[in-house]
């Protein structure tokens, strides 16, 4: 297994590499809560790195809740580590507060020159849904606002930095309406919420924990969902199974079609994320969920990928 802890559930991670040495950042919650639903909301931000994706040093925590009133101030959860040009580390992660009972989820950020002491940049989200085009809290039955997991990264077409988010459109069938929510920035700080770049009826009530990357020259989305947010017909194809699914994609992300997207069933791991050795080719890496009813919670050894401009993701011999 590729990093268990003993006293801690594991699950969401994302991972920056700076030189030979990859960190990873995880989601992680005591073992002592007895029951792993209650994970969710007693969260920190774990941090271990290691040069081979196989065995991991744990460091101290990189971020935990902040003191109310602020956005994080119940949990921390899952984001994206980019560096700026000046050569400092931004963490973006998903913040949900205490003083909306944590209905809410927003998005900020914290700094850091090393990777190891981050300090927040604000007690208020950077980056929050648009009533414009995204589902707010109490428009529907669905039990919170969505607006989590951002993906940063630098666009080298237009210079700006792009985020992906997990959020939910205003319009389509309740149990469908998922989509990829967008923003983009020229320096990190200042956002501009943009339409989302996918449409609802797509299959997916959410589609969390996304990534972009082009993956031996083909460009694919990742994300995952789990079976109680699938639509009833891709629930009839795929059954009851929590998974990470991929989707062979435009460069400029245009066009995004999410009915086409395919679970990755080698290894069936959740919120996985792509991650490149510098001379080794890609991996997933992703946590694992439940095994015979029972949750697991640690992250799984690097499974080999590539793509393929169909199929989108798949393992690589």
């Amino acid at each position: 297994m590729g990093l268990r802890l003993p006293d801690r559930w594991i699950w969401d991670s994302w991972y920056a590499w700076d030189g030979d040495t990859c960190h990873v950042f995880y989601l992680c919650a005591s073992r002592g809560l007895y029951d792993p639903i209650r994970r969710h909301r007693n969260t920190n931000i774990g941090h271990a790195f290691s040069t081979d994706l196989v065995n991991w040093q744990v460091l101290p925590d990189a971020l935990s809740p902040s003191e109310s009133p602020a956005f994080d101030s119940w949990t921390t959860w899952t984001g994206s580590v980019v560096r700026d040009e000046d050569g400092k580390w931004w963490m973006f992660y998903t913040g949900t507060s205490r003083e909306n009972q944590g209905r809410i989820q927003t998005i900020g950020a914290a700094v850091s020159d090393d990777l190891i002491s981050w300090q927040k940049v604000d007690n208020q989200p950077l980056v929050s849904a648009s009533d414009r085009w995204y589902e707010k809290l109490g428009e529907s039955e669905w039990p919170d606002e969505a607006w989590r997991d951002p993906w940063v990264y630098k666009n080298e077409r237009d210079k700006k930095w792009h985020m992906l988010v997990t959020a939910r459109s205003k319009t389509g069938k309740l149990e469908e309406r998922g989509v990829m929510g967008h923003a983009v920035s020229d320096n990190l700080r200042n956002w501009e919420i943009l339409q989302p770049l996918s449409v609802e009826n797509q299959g997916f009530g959410q589609l969390e924990v996304f990534q972009f990357e082009v993956v031996d020259g083909v460009p694919i989305v990742i994300f995952c969902c789990g079976w109680r947010e699938l639509s009833e017909k891709r629930l009839e194809e795929f059954g009851r199974r929590d998974a990470t699914y991929s989707l062979a994609c435009n460069a400029d992300l245009s066009d995004l079609d999410f009915s086409r997207a395919r679970a990755f069933e080698k290894n069936l791991v959740y919120a996985g994320r792509l991650v490149k050795k510098p001379s080794d080719g890609w991996y997933l890496i992703g946590f694992v969920n439940e095994v015979e009813g029972e949750f697991v919670g640690e992250l799984s050894d690097p499974i080999p990928v590539t793509a393929d401009p169909v199929l989108g993701l798949v393992p690589r011999r």
